[in-house]
This record gives structure tokens, C-alpha cells and sequence, in this order.
């Protein structure tokens, strides 16, 4: 899919952002959204935050329970990407949004906004990923638990996506810093 309007991949710093994260039950142009969260940050402080499962049209598979946690039990009574992607957008408004390796959750967001509500998802984003590959070049790599460890920020309950955003928050601060210095 041609993402026409998407917005700007930025190497800026932001003191008002949300960050943005999803899970998905797999990958590829098949695969549905099955949690989405954002955390508003004004001023570098977390101010609001949003999180939604989305009951996906075919079940979740074992590998994506295992990484997640989330089990069709979980997604059974959650409620239609139409209303949740529609409360997602409201909630990130105009905002920046900071994520890691955030191409694929803004791609995946843009497409599912567009296919269920019809809207496009304009906004501009940071990747943290890119700070991190930026900032600490001798890393064994540069996934977001890589990065966490190393700024001794807890990766408890990683992969779900409410503390992804939060994990991520917490990179961005420490990365910021550095890259500022």
C-alpha cells in the first residue's frame, strides 16, 4: 500500500509527544491489530494514557500468545478496531509520535486507519531505534530490551504494549540526554 500522507521520520527531540505501540497476531499484510496503547507526554512527563485490545477476525496463534501473553480469551469481548483505531487517533491528535522501530506500528496504523475508518494517519515521528543506533553505536544490537538493559531500565512485562510505551518513554528520556550532550 502507498502510504501517501504518512508523516516525517524526524531526528528531533520533543518535550511534548505520545508514544505509540502495538501488538499485532503476526506479520504481513494479513495480520490485525490486537493491542494498541499511547502514552501523552507534555513537558517530558506522562500526562494521559490510552490501551485497548482489539478482538482480532481470526484467532491468535501460539507464537504470539507466548511472546504477548494475550490469548483469544483476552481479545473474545474486546471491542472492533473501528472504534478502538478511532479513540486511538483522537487520543494522539496533531502529536509527534516516539516509538521503537516505530515504522512498523505507524505503517500498520496508518494502514488499519485508513482501511476501518478512512483516515489518515499524518503525523511525524521519532524512532528511537534510530537514536539508539545513533547514540550507542557499540551495542550488541539495538532492540528496545537491548537498549533498556543498558540504561538499567526494567523490561518487566515487555510485549505488551502498554509497557513497551512505557519502556520505550524511558529509552527516549535516557537517549535524549545523551545525544543532547
Amino acid at each position: 500500500m502507498e502510504r501517501k500522507f504518512k508523516g516525517k521520520s524526524l531526528l528531533e527531540f520533543p518535550s511534548d509527544y505520545t508514544v505509540v505501540d502495538i501488538e499485532t497476531n503476526g506479520i504481513g499484510d494479513t495480520c490485525e491489530i490486537i493491542e494498541v496503547s499511547a502514552l501523552k507526554c507534555r513537558g517530558d512527563a506522562i500526562v494521559d494514557s490510552f490501551s485497548s485490545l482489539i478482538k482480532p477476525s481470526e484467532p491468535i496463534g501460539w507464537f504470539i500468545t507466548n511472546l504477548t501473553g494475550i490469548t483469544d480469551e483476552m481479545v473474545a469481548d474486546a471491542p472492533e478496531a473501528k472504534g478502538v483505531l478511532q479513540d486511538f487517533y483522537d487520543f494522539v491528535g496533531g502529536d509527534i509520535i516516539i516509538g521503537h522501530n516505530v515504522h512498523f506500528d505507524v505503517n500498520m496504523l496508518y494502514d488499519k486507519l485508513w482501511l476501518h475508518n478512512g483516515l489518515v494517519l499524518g503525523n511525524s515521528f521519532v524512532d528511537t531505534l534510530r537514536l539508539a543506533r545513533k547514540a550507542l553505536p557499540r551495542l550488541v544490537n539495538h532492540k528496545l530490551s537491548t537498549v533498556a538493559q543498558y540504561y538499567g531500565v526494567s523490561t518487566r512485562g515487555a510485549h505488551r504494549a502498554l509497557r513497551d510505551c512505557e519502556i520505550c518513554n524511558e529509552c527516549y528520556l535516557n537517549l535524549k540526554r545523551a545525544l543532547r550532550q
